[in-house]
């Protein structure tokens, strides 16, 4: 399979997950209505999700080891589709709940065996600028999936971002059956999951990395998940939320552009990081003050922008040491930071203020992604 063929595949495969999600996000006030729950707890299916959604990057990236990139892949996405059926015909809100959690462990797949992939395809400075395309790509998928989300759940319901979730994993289980290779090393040994933990769990700045993406997938999807109540309190509509994702894409795919250019000028991954932190720092601060206006919409710019900048070189950098075990450290490093989004927004949700959850994740990246050279 040609290089571009695959990239272009794997562009649709990572932002399943992401699409699920903020395609999920339009519909809470909806589920909040048919289930008689209020914005917390609606709000907790979220972190339901991210915290599924960890355990299921650890099972697939483990079997992508064993079984290969491919199997794994159509094993996840029927997964998902298996799930997303079952919540069409839930009548409770712990059934409903019991479905996302299935669904995102099945949606883990396209994250953590799509990573794993690319990794055993390019590597160094070159994986470097194939993340940064994936972090354009991934600046889309909120518009796109807010949009939709809206669009869907405006009129038919949260039954309907359920039955496009469905024909979305369909069409990508298609797909990957006609085009995915295998792309698994032949003679790469199963390492050992207890050896690479210990390896990883000693890895300083692995967990820096952890942090780093926790903090911004935090300060992103907290306005995922506190946003469509915002919007609700000021007297806006759940489409307005949905058009908002359009704004916000702009500024996340702006970053993820401003990255590529500038590595391509010789501006390391570091010095990038530590410039995203201080732009999501500004802009949480900037919420914070104007979160009592549809104004806090346009700060919001600089956090999805700093979000565009900085993952790509986190995660393209973070596994640089553990090429000989990719599917297993991979499972690991996903696991760790998903728990760690999925425990930032069960606070997010519990405390229902965007402003100061932005500020908190913004000060927690500064402080982690002072450079080498500064630290000593």
């Amino acid at each position: 399979m040609k290089s571009t063929n695959l990239l272009v595949l794997a562009v649709a495969l990572l932002m399943f997950p992401q699409l699920a999600q903020t395609l999920y996000s339009p519909a809470l006030g909806d589920i909040g209505q048919a289930f008689a729950v209020g914005p917390e707890r609606a709000g907790q299916s979220l972190s339901v999700y991210f915290l599924a959604f960890a355990f299921g990057v650890v099972v697939w990236g483990r079997l992508c080891d064993r079984w290969g990139r491919r199997p794994v892949m159509l094993a996840g996405l029927s997964m998902y589709a298996g799930a997303s059926v079952l919540a069409l015909g839930v009548s409770t809100f712990n059934g409903l709940l019991l479905a996302q959690a299935l669904a995102a462990f099945g949606a883990a797949v396209g994250s953590v065996a799509t990573q794993t992939l690319l990794r055993d395809r390019f590597q160094g400075a070159e994986l470097a600028q194939v993340f940064s395309v994936m972090g354009i790509a991934l600046a889309v998928s909120p518009a796109l999936g807010l949009f939709s989300g809206a669009t869907l759940v405006q009129h038919f319901g949260y039954r309907g971002m359920l039955a496009g979730l469905l024909l979305l994993a369909l069409v990508l289980w298609g797909w990957c059956l006609c085009a995915l290779p295998e792309t698994r090393p032949a003679a790469l040994p199963t390492a050992s999951l207890r050896q690479t933990l210990g390896l990883m769990l000693t890895d300083t700045g692995l967990w820096r990395a952890v942090g780093l993406v926790g903090a911004f997938n935090i300060a992103l999807f907290s306005y995922y998940a506190v946003g469509p109540f915002v919007f609700e309190r000021l007297g806006l509509s759940a489409a307005a939320f949905g058009y908002s994702g359009v704004l916000l894409a702009l500024g996340s795919g702006l970053g993820a552009w401003l990255n590529k250019r500038l590595l391509k000028r010789g501006m390391h991954g570091e010095q990038l990081v530590f410039t995203a932190a201080g732009i999501a720092l500004l802009g949480g601060l900037l919420v914070l003050m104007l979160q009592g206006s549809w104004l806090f919409v346009w700060p919001m710019l600089l956090v999805v922008l700093a979000f565009g900048m900085a993952i790509p070189n986190v995660l393209g950098a973070a596994l640089a040491a553990y090429h000989d075990r990719l599917g297993t450290a991979a499972a690991l490093f996903g696991l760790l930071y998903y728990l760690v989004i999925g425990a930032g927004l069960s606070l997010v949700a519990w405390l229902q203020d965007l402003g100061w959850s932005l500020l908190t994740c913004g000060l927690a990246a500064l402080w982690l992604a002072v450079p080498r050279g500064l630290r000593s």
